[in-house]
């Protein structure tokens, strides 16, 4: 996989919510690697509100974690591809850059072959991550890192043209946040391209997610804070999501079947619209309760912990190809005796695994079903909590529509688009 992704993507500049932008402090360009980790450690651990610390061209070696917890601090690099912090040969933290700051922003650099994680935020309030790379340069493998872009606990949250390419658990992640934009991204070769867990409102729009184990997973996880809900996903290319799973074993991701495109598993509340999906050899779309997963554990999940998905809306996407080879082996068998060798499994698959506490006069309400008004898509239910024996095509039970859920609105993101006229970006590989 190894080409790096050029974004055609022309940003703006936004300046660090509040706070003014004191005069640049430049890291020089040394002669001497280790001089420059110096420089840059140094100006991160100085660092006060209203910086910005920018890196020139240039490709620099780093051999340990960077960090910084200062409020209001902008790293400003030359371009995703002109300034590159490697961190091949690492020897000491957890992660490549990790952020315990609010009102932080991160632009126009890459981050190679970090140890761990590439980018960590934790914690932070009104954070742009902005024409970023991260990329492991070997290829997709277990020992890479789990994740490449990764805030976690963050509220109002952008990222905007990045490139996420090679981790072993999702390329763009956020989890356990409130109000985040995912847009004008590309996630490739990850096991997870596009990761939304345990968040409150994002939208995931705009992106190109090729090439990975899943394409863009929203998930529930148990044991976490919050649960999430209120998600939207919709004008991006989710493509050949086939590379072979090559997440950690025991962890959630590494039982997602390759070949998935979208991924919904215990999340409430999610709208998948105006997509193109296609060629993806499980399913385009796969809808699962956590009981369905590979990792489920009665012992280990608290008790009020909902497993099941809500409200899904699926509507105006485009589909095409898809499920012919699908990963499983009872996925493989199914697909067999249903569909025969030449056919394929429908555009959504969903386990059938509904609340049967929440059923009224034994149907379940409708603003918790799943609705698709997305013809010609089909649906293939497999009967997963009756162990497969009432399996059915029949999408008559989901010609539904569900009320239509809000935007995302960041105060701060002054590009914000006009979502009524989107186009999705194309994206192409430099060689």
């Amino acid at each position: 996989m190894k080409t790096l992704a050029n974004m055609g993507v022309i940003l703006a500049l936004i300046v660090p919510v509040g706070c003014s932008e004191r005069p640049e402090s430049r890291v020089e360009d040394s002669s001497s690697k280790v001089d420059f980790q110096k420089q840059l450690l140094k100006k991160l651990i100085s660092a006060k509100t209203g910086d910005v610390i920018t890196i020139p061209e240039g490709k620099f070696h780093i051999n340990r974690s960077l960090s910084l917890n200062t409020d209001g601090v902008t790293l400003r690099g030359a371009g995703m591809d002109k300034s590159v912090l490697s961190f091949e040969g690492q020897i000491q933290g957890a992660e490549g850059i990790l952020v315990n700051a609010s009102n932080f922003t991160i632009e126009g650099l890459a981050i190679e072959d970090t140890i761990g994680d590439a980018l960590k935020i934790n914690e932070g309030k009104n954070i742009i991550i902005r024409d970023v790379r991260v990329e492991w340069t070997n290829g997709p493998s277990t020992q890479n890192g789990a994740y490449g872009i990764y805030p976690v606990q963050t509220e109002n949250t952008l990222i905007d043209g990045v490139v996420a390419i090679g981790a072993s658990d999702a390329g763009i992640y956020v989890g356990q946040s409130r109000n985040v934009i995912v847009r004008n991204s590309r996630a490739e070769f990850n096991v997870a391209g596009i990761e939304v867990e345990n968040t409150i409102g994002a939208d995931v729009y705009n992106n190109i997610a090729v090439n990975n184990t899943g394409g863009i997973l929203v998930f529930n996880m148990p044991n976490l804070p919050q649960p999430g809900h209120s998600t939207r996903i919709y004008n991006n290319q989710i493509k050949n999501n086939n590379t072979g799973n090559f997440g950690h074993e025991g962890t959630p991701v590494a039982a997602v079947p390759a070949g998935s495109g979208v991924v919904i598993n215990s999340n409430d509340r999610v709208e998948i619209f105006e997509n193109d999906i296609s060629d993806n050899d499980t399913a385009n779309i796969l809808i699962s309760s956590y009981f369905t997963a590979g990792y489920y554990s009665d012992k280990s999940t608290q008790s009020d912990f909902d497993p099941y998905p809500e409200g899904i809306y699926i509507y105006a996407n485009n589909f095409s190809g898809g499920g012919t080879s699908p990963d499983h082996l009872k996925l493989k068998a199914l697909k067999l005796a249903m569909f025969g060798i030449s056919g394929a499994l429908p555009d959504i698959l969903w386990d059938g695994v509904v609340d049967q506490s929440k059923l009224v006069d034994g149907q379940i309400p409708e603003a918790l079903k799943l609705c698709i008004d997305n013809e010609p898509a089909g649906i293939l239910n497999i009967d997963f909590g009756n162990e497969y024996k009432n399996i059915s095509t029949d999408i008559e039970p989901h010609q539904c529509h569900l009320e239509k859920l809000a935007k995302v609105v960041l105060d701060f993101d002054s590009k914000q688009e006009n979502e009524d006229h989107l186009a999705v970006i194309e994206v192409a590989n430099e060689e």
